[in-house]
């Protein structure tokens, strides 16, 4: 079956990724801007870093027929410095025009600071203010369910957003109904550890229905799987579901989604142009 990864950082694993993933169905991969593993010293080099996302790596994955899009901003976990913070957002419009960029994101929060707020604040309203679709990174563990509720606060708060052009990532089974109630897109990251399993994120779409509703691995620097989206189709089938309805959350969601980009611009194999427009 084909699929998309959603949300995946490519730039953390190696070439061989590329090629598992392809062989295990991967048409399309989506990478949020995130955390290097260490806090950056300066814009500069956000700047290489938003090179590498809008031109190397989307040339390292084309060698492997995978379609490479990404998103653009400074991650929840480097919004503490809020003067660094500011020179990257305003940076981030030189990079818009780029044909796999998405939009902004992974913005979101990390420990739920004031000054993450701030920061996720600034993003939201650049996003508003250029017509971008976003993709929000909710925190870890105890600081999840807080967390999520000050986004969608804020993000109900900048009225030049509609909802359906809004993605909560990293949902869980306290705090998916928020989200979903609010009009958004929603992720179920399938992570060892913080996160979720292919066998929750099976729960949450036998509970809710699987509209709006997306999975994704998330790999990246840490202890992570590439196909895990390909273990959620394992999942999915082993307790009887059709193909029609796993294909939805796995691949024809993600398309709807990036659709509403006017840069998007990707049919599946043997697929017409209707699909992409579903």
């Amino acid at each position: 079956m084909q699929y998309i990864d959603p949300h995946i950082h490519m730039v953390s694993r190696t070439t061989d990724d590329y090629k598992r993933m392809a062989l295990a169905g991967c048409v399309l991969l989506s990478e949020p801007a995130f955390w290097a593993g260490f806090d950056r010293s300066g814009p500069e080099g956000f700047r290489d870093y938003f090179r590498q996302l809008t031109g190397f790596e989307r040339s390292r994955a084309a060698q492997y027929g995978i379609a490479h899009y990404c998103w653009l901003c400074i991650n929840a976990k480097e919004a503490e410095n809020v003067a660094l913070s500011r020179e990257v957002i305003k940076m981030i419009p030189e990079f818009l025009d780029r044909p796999n960029v998405l939009g902004i994101g992974e913005i979101g929060l990390n420990k739920n600071t004031r000054n993450e707020a701030t920061v996720f604040l600034e993003h939201l309203e650049l996003a508003a203010r250029t017509g971008e679709l976003v993709l929000v990174h909710t925190p870890h563990l105890a600081d999840k369910y807080p967390g999520t509720r000050m986004i969608l606060d804020m993000v109900r708060g900048e009225s030049r957003l509609a909802p359906e052009r809004v993605c909560i990532d990293h949902v869980e089974e306290h705090t998916i109904r928020q989200a979903l109630d609010a009009g958004h897109w929603v992720g179920m990251t399938l992570y060892p550890t913080t996160k979720c399993t292919p066998a929750r994120a099976a729960d949450m779409v036998e509970q809710y229905g699987g509209d709006r509703m997306m999975v994704n691995s998330a790999g990246d620097w840490g202890h992570s799987d590439p196909l895990a989206v390909p273990e959620f189709i394992f999942e999915m089938r082993s307790r009887g579901h059709d193909e029609a309805t796993i294909r939805k959350v796995v691949l024809e969601n993600p398309l709807a989604f990036f659709g509403q980009c006017a840069r998007f611009d990707f049919v599946p194999r043997g697929e017409t142009a209707s699909l992409a427009d579903a």
